[in-house]
């Protein structure tokens, strides 16, 4: 049986593979190359046609919560609070990659547990080097 357009049907004779068109079935996926550009372009491109240009000086300026700026604008950030947000990141990540495993516990081989042991040995010796490097003080 083939499916295609929401319908099972009997094979037909042709190119096929499996008994079904193969060129019908990437007929779709090229429209969709085609048509996909266009969701983004389209009212982009309505807007450059029909948005109104009144372009002036105020316009022109730059917003900041509708209170000019005063003094310097460029404010350097520790680095260590973009360190502390990737690490967060590469443990949420962790616990991502444990659920699936977690879940299905009793039905993965040896192999997999001991996979997943290295897993975390790895992410634990990582820990381990940020909380002595002192990346986990926050301040």
């Amino acid at each position: 049986m083939c499916y295609k357009w929401g319908k099972f049907h009997a094979p037909t004779n042709g190119s096929r593979i499996g008994g079904c068109h193969v060129i019908s079935d990437w007929r779709f996926i090229a429209f969709m190359v085609v048509i996909t550009p266009l969701f983004p372009a389209l009212p982009i491109g309505v807007n450059l046609l029909l948005g109104p240009r009144k372009p002036n000086y105020i316009k022109q300026q730059i917003y900041e919560c509708g209170v000019e700026t005063v003094g310097d604008t460029w404010v350097q950030f520790k680095v260590q609070y973009y360190i502390y947000a990737l690490i967060f990141v590469i443990f949420d990540i962790e616990a991502v990659f444990l659920f699936p495993i977690a879940a299905a516990f009793g039905q993965v081989g040896l192999f997999a547990v001991i996979e997943i042991a290295l897993f975390v040995v790895i992410l634990a010796a990582a820990l381990a080097y940020a909380w002595g490097r002192g990346v986990l003080e926050w301040i």
